[in-house]
């Protein structure tokens, strides 16, 4: 044990870094979905088979108010591996094709930052992030996304190597977002959500769970119509085979001898990939699922009401880690002076020094079902695709959520995948007053300014308050706090408010 601690030691002092030397390992594997709301046995759903996710509850913490900070894939990705929110790091929407958003260059990430505190650091699937200099693995491990268990096999090499290194693995499958064509065989012939067609093999090592759309759960923020439930049952099946490969995944920690010191975090990167959810700030495209199992706590089956944020993963993952001062929330300055410097002529930030953070570890909260002062987070969205600028600030209070939609004028912008799902064109031919969840097709599509909800009492986000003389006080202090959020994380939109 001794040489094992002073050639670690060794190690440290050539990579000029600070990690500090625990009792145990401290591996960490980050899971992420992509595009998964609410939708397993441990929120509450009876329908959806999620045994694994289940179990990984039952033995770590569940959070009921977990929030990524923008519905958008590769803007939520970026807040997810800086602590930063997308406006201050400039990933404002999707990195691939013609989008061709990215991060500035100088901006410190979570891989980069474990890499130096001497963790051997792998990716494996979906990535979507950019430049590969800001958000660098050491590893990356090939892997057909919509194949979670072949996968998690893949890890495996990864997962067994000996070293006096710990590790981190972020792990990202590509269900259950939208893909796969048409179910043309299937009445109201609903996307697949990347389940096989009848015709193929399917994928190795999962057993498809096949779901009956009369028996799944319509959320109330979409419309509970045919078309709807066929959707929500392929988008079912998806997430079980998720949940297939995250138990290969758990069994080959176990395998390997890592089940009792590694951190497992699975999240999505937001919600369900439907209009009212994704690319919106609404309930449907905030709330995410989040399960944490520390092996180092001592309780378990932990159901946790902490308001958390996406911004609070880096930080958190640091403090485990033990390269976060909890007090300060900064990173040891030894670490920082050996991050790489941003190429010449590249972009970076003038508004954000690396090793701070916009959100603040939650690992304490883990064991607590009622913390203090974990009851209000802040998002923020300005694109997804290219062609979709509509940027919105929100502040959600425990009861209140206030929306600031600053290019209210347009119409909300729809993304390509969601525009064409059957679920919304069912209700769009139907006119403006058709219903689509607590709203109307025209009230999803033409916004306000400001949306004031109380969703103690309306969870759905149907009636806006913002003009209530009742909620007067409520709007301003809310319209306060946003404008604080936006001068603390240098967000430029915050120029906006002299418009008002």
């Amino acid at each position: 044990m001794v040489r094992c601690w002073l050639t670690r030691g060794l190690l440290v002092a050539l990579m000029g870094t600070t990690l500090v030397a625990h009792a145990a390992p401290r591996n960490i594997v980050l899971f992420v979905t992509d595009d998964q709301g609410l939708d397993a046995g441990c929120y509450g759903n009876a329908v959806i088979q999620t045994p694994h996710l289940d179990a990984l509850a039952r033995d770590g913490t569940l959070f009921h108010n977990a929030f990524c900070t923008t519905a958008s894939c590769s803007a939520s990705r970026s807040v997810i591996l800086t602590g930063l929110h997308n406006h201050a790091n400039g990933h404002y929407g999707h990195q691939h094709r013609y989008h061709k958003f990215s991060s500035f260059a100088n901006i410190g990430s979570l891989p980069v930052y474990l890499t130096k505190a001497g963790y051997r650091t792998a990716r494996c699937g979906k990535y979507h992030v950019a430049p590969e200099s800001v958000y660098a693995f050491e590893e990356v491990i090939p892997g057909p996304t919509r194949s979670p268990v072949v996968m998690a096999n893949r890890c495996q090499t990864f997962l067994k190597q000996q070293s006096e290194r710990p590790f981190f693995l972020y792990f990202c499958t590509s269900d259950p977002h939208r893909g796969g064509g048409t179910a043309t065989e299937l009445a109201h012939q609903p996307n697949r959500f990347g389940n096989p067609a009848p015709q193929s093999k399917g994928y190795p090592g999962v057993q498809e769970m096949r779901y009956d759309p009369a028996t799944v759960i319509v959320p109330g923020f979409l419309p509970d119509t045919p078309t709807c439930r066929a959707e929500l049952a392929q988008y079912y099946q998806s997430i079980s085979r998720i949940d297939q490969g995250l138990g290969r995944l758990v069994e080959l920690l176990k395998a390997n001898g890592h089940w009792n010191d590694t951190l497992v975090i699975y999240i999505s990167d937001h919600g369900i990939a439907m209009p009212g959810a994704k690319t919106t700030l609404y309930e449907g495209g905030m709330r995410s699922p989040c399960v944490v199992r520390n092996p180092y706590n001592q309780r378990r089956g932990v159901q946790t009401q902490a308001m958390v944020s996406w911004v609070d993963l880096t930080p958190t993952i640091l403090d485990f880690a033990g390269q976060l001062n909890r007090q300060t929330g900064a990173l040891p300055t030894a670490l920082l002076t050996h991050l790489p410097k941003a190429p010449a002529g590249s972009q970076q930030s003038k508004a954000t020094a690396r090793g701070t953070f916009h959100g603040r570890s939650f690992l304490e909260v883990l064991e607590r079902e009622q913390p203090p002062e974990w009851d209000r987070v802040y998002a923020s969205h300005t694109f997804h695709e290219i062609t979709m600028y509509y940027p919105m600030r929100v502040v959600r209070g425990k009861k209140f959520k206030l929306i600031w939609n600053l290019a209210y004028p347009l119409p909300f912008p729809f993304a390509s995948d969601l525009w064409a799902a059957p679920t919304w064109q069912a209700q769009f031919q139907l006119g403006q007053q058709a219903p689509y969840g607590a709203k109307t097709v025209g009230s999803y599509i033409q916004r306000p300014e400001f949306e004031l909800y109380d969703l103690e009492n309306d969870p759905h986000e149907g009636s806006n308050l913002a003009a209530s003389k009742q909620h007067a006080a409520i709007l301003t202090e809310m319209k306060q706090s946003l404008r604080r959020f936006q001068k603390r994380t240098a967000d430029p939109w915050i120029l906006k408010w002299n418009y008002e």
